[in-house]
Order: C-alpha cells, then structure tokens, then sequence
C-alpha cells in the first residue's frame, strides 16, 4: 500500500522529507538538506534501498524503546524512524516503510 513523502522547509531553513503510511502516521524522517535536489534524491534513495532488508537497522534505546535507521549502499543514513515502545513494533515499522515507499507520492509543501 503506497504511501506519501512529504517534502518541507524545518524552522532552519533546510528541505526534509517524512514518509506517512496510508494511514497518515510518520513512519520515516530525513536529515535537513541545503537544496531541494538533494532532498528528492533522497526521496528516490529510501525507495530504493527500502527493498533491501539489509539497509535497515534497529537499536534499542537507553530507556529501553526501539528506533531503526536505512542506509543507501555507501552506508549514509537516508531516514530514521520514531521511537518504538516495543521491538515487534519497530520490526512492524520498518515492514511498513519497505511496503509504502516504493509506490509513494510526493506531496511538496515548500
């Protein structure tokens, strides 16, 4: 089920991405970019590399929650999640992620 990147300026004047599911719940997040540009290629990257199980990774946290980040193939960090309350619920986002990037709109804000 596709879901949809929206593209925004933060409050320091950089270009993000999230990924909401069908749902509209954020399920992925961007690092600022300085050009549009470069926020769209990694709009294309997270499609990408969603496909391949071997780009995510999980962590648990101090306080014991758990997040997960995708990495492209040169091992940059292209988005990262919430934090999760539970692995199985982290492991369920990043299924999510692999589901609805593939097929998601882009719905530019700036």
């Amino acid at each position: 089920m596709p879901g949809k990147f929206e593209v925004y300026k933060d409050k320091a004047g950089e270009f993000r991405f999230r990924l909401k599911a069908a749902n509209g719940q954020n399920i992925l997040g961007s690092e600022g970019y300085s050009k549009k540009a470069s926020c769209m290629n990694g709009i294309e990257s997270v499609k990408k590399n969603s496909q391949d199980p071997d780009r995510f990774s999980s962590k648990e946290t101090a306080s014991g929650r758990f997040t997960f980040r995708l990495t492209a193939s040169n091992g940059q960090v292209v988005g990262t999640s919430q934090t999760y309350e539970s692995e199985s619920g982290c492991k369920g986002g990043m299924k999510s992620v692999a589901d609805c990037a593939p097929g998601a709109s882009v719905d530019d804000q700036t």
